[in-house]
This record gives C-alpha cells, sequence and structure tokens, in this order.
C-alpha cells in the first residue's frame, strides 16, 4: 500500500489512513488492481490504524471513522464472489510490560477497539500484520478473536535469524498463538521470498492451522532517487509455488510488491492443492524464545519446585518485602541444572499476591528462556500471570472439584494455556487408582467441553506419605499407566510429598521418582540442583527408549564432573551468573549485576563500591562496561534476546544516574557525540531508541531528536552540537529515501560528521548504495561500528 500510495502522489509525512476519508477513490482504484491481477483478499489501508499511531497525526479520535471507511473503499472494489476484504491492523509501535510500560489490558483495548472497527465496516477477517513482538501479537490476537465474530489471521514478522524483533521462533509463535482461536499463522515482510521461505517450512512442521506467508518483492534498493525492490513477478511465483507445496494455504506478498506480482503468483498457483499436514503433537507449552514438549514417546522433563515458599522461609520473607532477589537466583540456577519447565508460586499468606505473582512472571522471563507453570489455587493470581507471560504458559492446577473446574478451565481456554489437572475432588484424595482414573477422566471431559483438547492436560495422580500411608505409593505408581492408557494424556507428579516425615529424604525422593518414570512418567516436579533426582531422570530415560542414541543423557553427563566419592553439576562455560556469596570482587560483582539485568540492586552495589573506596571510572571501566559487552557478545551468539538487552540496557541506565554526579565532578570524557533520529514521515522509533540506549550504555554522548524528523534539522543539531556521527533509522519503504537526501546534503556541505544508517527496511547493499558510512543491523551491532568511526 505505501509503494502504491507513493506514486499516487502520496505526501510523505502524512497519515496514509487520512485517505480513506480524502481521497477514497484512490484507494478504491489501488484495491481494484489487485483484485484484477488476482487477489482473492486485499487488506484494507489501515495498517496505522491504531489509536496510538493515528495519535501520532492528530487523528485518534477518528479512529472507527477512518477503520470503516477503509473497508468500504476495499469492498467498492469487489468485483465477483470470491473476493474478500481483510481489515488490517498493525503494530503500535510500543512493548507491553515487562518490555515497555503498555499493560496487557491496555494492549488489549487498542486492538479491540480497532478490530471493532473494522467488522462494523464490513471486513470480512481480520489480519494482526507485520508484529515483530509476541507479547504484542498475543494481546492483539485475543482482543479480536474475543471482541469481533469474523476469522482472525496473525503474521508475524521475522529477522535473517529465523526469530521476530524480540527472539520468538516460528515454533514457539505457533505453539503460544494456536490455541488461542486465531484461524490462521504466518509471516510477512521479513525480506524476500527466498529469506520467508525457512519460515514457510518451520511453520508447516510445527502447526496444523493454516498458514499464510506474503513476503516482500526482494529487498530494496535506490534507483534514480527511487526505493524499489529487486524481486520481479516471475521469482515470486517460483517461490509462492514452493511455499503451497510445502503446505502453505494462503500465499501472496508485502512491501513493494505490485499487482504484476500478484498476477504471477495467482497463475503459478491455479490447481495446486497445499500439502496436508496432520502433525500428532504431544503437552506444548513455551516462553518468548523456547518451547517444550511433553509427549509420551519423548523424554521425561524435569520441572524445577524451588521458587515456591511452602516450607522456605527466607523466600516467604522475601517475597512479603517484595523483593525478587532469591527468586531471580532460583530461576537461573534451575534453569542451569536442566529443569525444562519451572514452577512459580507466590503462596505467601497476607500479601498481595496478584502482584507478587505479576512481578516474579516478568523478572523471570526476562532472565531466563525456560517455559513457566503458573502455581496457585486463587484464579485472579493465575489470571494475573498469564496476562503477564508472553508465552504459553502451564497452569498448576485444575481438579475434579466443581468450583476449580468452574474457575481455572475458561482461564486455560482463553489463553491457550495447559494445565496440570489433580486427581481429587470434593471427598479429597482417593485411595485407589480406579477413583483417580475416575476423576481424571471427569477433567479430561470438562476440559474438552471448553474446546481444551486432551492434549493440552497432563494429570497428577498425586502421591501420600509413604511414612502415614505406604499402600497409597503403590496406588499412585498403578494409577499412572492406568490414565496414560484410558485417557491418552501425560502424566506429571510433585515428587518430595512422598518422603514427608522421613529421614534422608533425598533417598527416599530419588527411590521413588525412579519408579515413578519406570512406569512412564512424562514430568516430575523435583528440585533439579540434586544431581541424583537429575541422574533418575536422565537415566531412566535411557533405559526405557525414550531419549533415542542416549542423546540428551550424552549431553547431560558431559557436564558432570566424577570424582572418587560423589558427582556434581560441572557449571556449563556461558553461565549466567554464580553464587553472590562467591563474588569477592566489587568488579566482578557490578559485572554480574548487568550481565543478569538486576536493575534492583546496582545502585546499591555501586555504592558500596565507592565506600570501599574505588573511583567511579574504576567502577564503571572494570565493572559495568565489561558487564555490557558481554550482555552484548551473548546476544551476537543468541544466548541472549531482546528483553535481556533492555533489562541489561534500564540497569546501565540506572548505574549511570548514580554515578552522574561523581563523574560530573571529575569531568569524565565521553567516546564521541551521536546524533540519533527516525527520518522524516516514519513515526517508528522502537530500534532507535534500543540504539540510544545502548550507545549511552557505551560511552557515548547520545542525542536523541526523536522520529518523524526533518532532514535541515538533523543536520542543524549534528551542527550545532558537534556530532561526530548521525544514526538514521527508517522503517518504511517509503521514507528510507529521506537517508540518501541527508547524505547528500551532508556532502554537499562538505560536513565532517559520519552517517550510519539502520531499520527494518535498510540493508547493507542500499547503505552502501546511497553512501553511507556505515550499516547496522541491530543495536549491539551498532555500538561496535561507531567505535570503529570514531576511532578512525
Amino acid at each position: 500500500m505505501g509503494t502504491q500510495l507513493q506514486s499516487k502522489g502520496f505526501p510523505t509525512g502524512a497519515s496514509p489512513e487520512s485517505w480513506n476519508i480524502e481521497r477514497p477513490e484512490v484507494i478504491t482504484a489501488i484495491h481494484r488492481a489487485y483484485f484484477e491481477a488476482g487477489s482473492n483478499v486485499v487488506t484494507t489501508n489501515t495498517f496505522g490504524g491504531n489509536r496510538i499511531k493515528l495519535k501520532e497525526f492528530g487523528l485518534e479520535n477518528q479512529l472507527e471513522q477512518i477503520n470503516m471507511q477503509a473497508v468500504q473503499c476495499a469492498k467498492a472494489a469487489i468485483f465477483n464472489d470470491s473476493q474478500w476484504v481483510a481489515g488490517s491492523m498493525g503494530p503500535t509501535g510500543k512493548f507491553v510490560e515487562p518490555l515497555g510500560e503498555i499493560s496487557f489490558d491496555e494492549m488489549y483495548d487498542i486492538f479491540r477497539e480497532q478490530a471493532q472497527a473494522l467488522e462494523k465496516g464490513g471486513a470480512d477477517l481480520l489480519i494482526i500484520e507485520t508484529s515483530g513482538d509476541i507479547g504484542e501479537m498475543r494481546a492483539a490476537a485475543l482482543a479480536a478473536v474475543e471482541n469481533t465474530s469474523i476469522p482472525v489471521i496473525a503474521s508475524l514478522t521475522f529477522n535473517e535469524d529465523l526469530r521476530t524483533f524480540t527472539g520468538t521462533d516460528p515454533e514457539s509463535a505457533a505453539i503460544i498463538l494456536e490455541r488461542i482461536g486465531i484461524s490462521a499463522i504466518g509471516a510477512n515482510c521479513s525480506g524476500g521470498p527466498k529469506e520467508l521461505l525457512e519460515i514457510g517450512r518451520l511453520l508447516a512442521r510445527n502447526t496444523n492451522l493454516p498458514i499464510i506467508i506474503q513476503p516482500n518483492a526482494g529487498l530494496p534498493k535506490l534507483v534514480d532517487g527511487q526505493t524499489v525492490f529487486d524481486a520481479t513477478p516471475d521469482e515470486m511465483a517460483k517461490y509462492a509455488r514452493e511455499m503451497v507445496e510445502l503446505g502453505v494455504n494462503i500465499v501472496g506478498a508485502c512491501c513493494g510488491s505490485s499487482p504484476d506480482h500478484i498476477k504471477a503468483i495467482a497463475e503459478a498457483t491455479i490447481g495446486i492443492e497445499p500439502k496436508q499436514r496432520q502433525h500428532q503433537f504431544g503437552l506444548r507449552i513455551a516462553s518468548r524464545t523456547k518451547s517444550v514438549e511433553i509427549q509420551a514417546s519423548k523424554a521425561p522433563i524435569a520441572v524445577g519446585e524451588r521458587i515456591n515458599p511452602t516450607g522456605r522461609k527466607a523466600l516467604s520473607e522475601e517475597i512479603r518485602a517484595g523483593k525478587m532477589d532469591m527468586v531471580r537466583k532460583e530461576a537461573i540456577e534451575q534453569t542451569e541444572a536442566g529443569a525444562a519447565v519451572l514452577d512459580v508460586n507466590m503462596g505467601v499468606p497476607k500479601i498481595d499476591q496478584i502482584q507478587a505473582m505479576k512481578t516474579a512472571v516478568n523478572r523471570i522471563q526476562t532472565l531466563v528462556d525456560t517455559p513457566l507453570m503458573l502455581d496457585s489455587t486463587d484464579p485472579k493470581v493465575l489470571e494475573a500471570g498469564l496476562k503477564q507471560y508472553h508465552g504459553k504458559a502451564l497452569i498448576n492446577s485444575v481438579n475434579g472439584e466443581e468450583q476449580s473446574l468452574l474457575e481455572v478451565l475458561p482461564l486455560v481456554k482463553r489463553f491457550g494455556a495447559s494445565v496440570v489437572g489433580l486427581a481429587l475432588d470434593d471427598d479429597g484424595l482417593p485411595a485407589t487408582k480406579e477413583k483417580r482414573l475416575e476423576i481424571a477422566t471427569k477433567i479430561v471431559k470438562r476440559a474438552q467441553e471448553h474446546d481444551i483438547p486432551a492434549k493440552d492436560i497432563i494429570i497428577d495422580c498425586l502421591v501420600l506419605t509413604a511414612s502415614a500411608q505406604p499402600e497409597a505409593v503403590q496406588e499412585t505408581l498403578q494409577a499412572i499407566p492406568l490414565v496414560k492408557e484410558q485417557l491418552g494424556v501425560t502424566t506429571i507428579l510433585g515428587v518430595s510429598n512422598v518422603s514427608f516425615g522421613l529421614p534422608k529424604r533425598p533417598f527416599i525422593n530419588r527411590t521413588f521418582f525412579s519408579m515413578a518414570l519406570g512406569v512412564g512418567l512424562d514430568a516430575g516436579i523435583i528440585n533439579p540442583l540434586d544431581i541424583n533426582m537429575m541422574m533418575a531422570l536422565k537415566t531412566s530415560a535411557v533405559l526405557a527408549n525414550r531419549d533415542p542414541h542416549a542423546a540428551e543423557y550424552i549431553d547431560w553427563s558431559q557436564h558432570l564432573d566424577e570424582s572418587a566419592s560423589e558427582i556434581s553439576v560441572q557449571r556449563p562455560t556461558d553461565k549466567q551468573t554464580k553464587d553472590i556469596g562467591q563474588i569477592s570482587c566489587i568488579f566482578e560483582l557490578l559485572k554480574h549485576t548487568v550481565v543478569t539485568g538486576d536493575k534492583e540492586n546496582v545502585v546499591a552495589r555501586i555504592n558500596d563500591g565507592l565506600e570501599q573506596g574505588h573511583s567511579a571510572m574504576d567502577l564503571l571501566n572494570k565493572g559495568l562496561i565489561p558487564g555490557i559487552e558481554e550482555v552484548g557478545e551473548k546476544f551476537g551468539k543468541g544466548i541472549y534476546f531482546l528483553p535481556q538487552l533492555m533489562l541489561a540496557g534500564e540497569t546501565m541506565t540506572a548505574s549511570f544516574h548514580a554515578l552522574e554526579p561523581e563523574l560530573n565532578r571529575i569531568g569524565s570524557k565521553k567516546i564521541g557525540k551521536v546524533v540519533m533520529a527516525t527520518v522524516k514521515g516514519d513515526i517508528h522509533d522502537i530500534g532507535k531508541n534500543i540504539v540510544s540506549v545502548l550507545l549511552a550504555n557505551h560511552g557515548f554522548d547520545v542525542i536523541d531528536l526523536g522520529k518523524n524528523v526533518d532532514t535541515e534539522f538533523i543536520i542543524q543539531r549534528a551542527i550545532e552540537e558537534q556530532a561526530d556521527i548521525i544514526g538514521l533509522s527508517a522503517l518504511m519503504t517509503t521514507t528510507m529515501t529521506r537517508m540518501p537526501e541527508l547524505i547528500d546534503k551532508i556532502n554537499e556541505q562538505k560536513l565532517q560528521q559520519k552517517v550510519i544508517v539502520g531499520g527494518a527496511v535498510v540493508t547493507s547493499s542500499y547503505a552502501k548504495e546511497i553512501g553511507a558510512d556505515g550499516y547496522s543491523k541491530d543495536a549491539v551491532e551498532a555500538v561496535s561500528l561507531c567505535k570503529r568511526l570514531i576511532a578512525e
């Protein structure tokens, strides 16, 4: 739409959506051209039609009119009964908590408003597109599904590393989104057709939902002062055919695509049936960046039990005080010890458990990639955690009691979660395996009435204390295979219950765990720091033929150190952290604080360092800067993703504020000065903001001019500030031409400033074509580039 509008004389810097009202005939003509080329569906000119984006142009009060009129413009172009209109919903440019300041409820409401306006206008379906953040997409998809009666498509955009802007891979995206009621999932933008072919392949392997793929018409280039795309219609058609053969159901094109591209795609795919997909998945959950599948044919998993205050006085007191240091430490250590899932329980009496759960989920999901099991008996606490979590959670738990079924199952359904079903009811824990099966059957049946499939339920057959009721242990062990065979579900156990009241409890736990694994247990809620429990888990998988070629066992065993009397875990070389008590050097402690994003404690540790007599410059150069550099290295290696990068950036920002008086007093020198701006006509600034923060954290003086900034003003401020570098960002193909415009003016005036460019639509080859001094694909690369340019 952007390139088509540009060709019709659309002025740079205005709202494309305004033409739905001001120039409806132009919008209708564009839609008609694509219908005539062979499109079955066109998307409305409402990509920026949400309240946040329209506010940039003072149009937020016309939201309903703009969206409804956009649908009418598209409807007016229809000329046969196999043509439909999809209401387009693009990103807000803001992050949902904890990455940003917008709450889940606020983001939900923003998309609800637009979705309802589009449906009211007559849209046949909705497409939420070009989303780079699964947190925003999840809120948007729920809002659209719950507040309209038309199909909803979720389409994300991926980077070269096959992950979204905030680190989500196609498999995790499919797992998170497919159970919340969307009708299709896919990808758009993200590069040319070649780049999106692998995304289509990965989605086809990981979901049975219909898949949509809409690549750009190749990569942008500058020709005679105009931004053009290098993929021909024939090339687009070739890849479209390949995608259909992979199993893609809906094909199209995104940025830079003309009616000629669509015509070629339509002709190439006529009569081809998409490859049928009937995958049989197990119970699947996912964090923003990592997925876990629990299935009878796969190795059983460990669920880390240690983020639970029951019986743990120190953790209870810390949670009561509103602190999360122990929670953070347990999340890291359990993940490193091999926990595939982390149980999160904030059940401390007489506290605000809703707020505690929200805080814990936010802290953990920005620190580790391990999927979470949200654990509470209060449905309101579970709901709060589900809203905060940018993944598909496992809920612990529902049981056979009527109140539990009525309160918990709707949450499981709404948020597309999986759930632990406890084999107990109003009469308590049953004595026999048959009664446990009966309760489990009731839970599965009631769940299916809520459209929750059996594969999203994992049954806990529950174990009593062996010292009090030793005969009940055998009932539990016999119930596990019975439930699996009769209901086709997976099973889980809280193992340590068995040993209460007995001495040397770890011995009992280990043996019982091995026995449960031997009869088919799929997941154990255990202490993963107990090497004997992990040994039982890994070795049983080999002996039960649930670990093909012993691959997982071999990988795990390589991290073990054997001595004459004991076996202990050898910490991985890329370990995120170490026990705080083991760090004696203040510089190492500060580095550790940045690497783990511990912004709550960084100021106190800086003050400790100053009190010990260390200079502000030493704390900065020997502790903080090495920390942010390590974060950058982890980001570059794909160990860390945007959430961890942002959290480390916030920690550095807090540290600079604490050190600022001392640094000002001694007159600390900055590495260099950088003027940053999003170019004129472009109102996107997420990437630019992250670059600005990271540059400042590495010692640069950054002047951030904001977004939609006039070329002359950027140059003027660069001269006034005596800047070394000008950093330009653009997300839209229609605004990319502002970059060569500024570079030409810099050259004409013979100014000394270097110009670097970046943004979603910008490439390294484009940067070379326009004469930029450098290109960076992300914030970490921008820091290295600026350091190199300053050194030159």
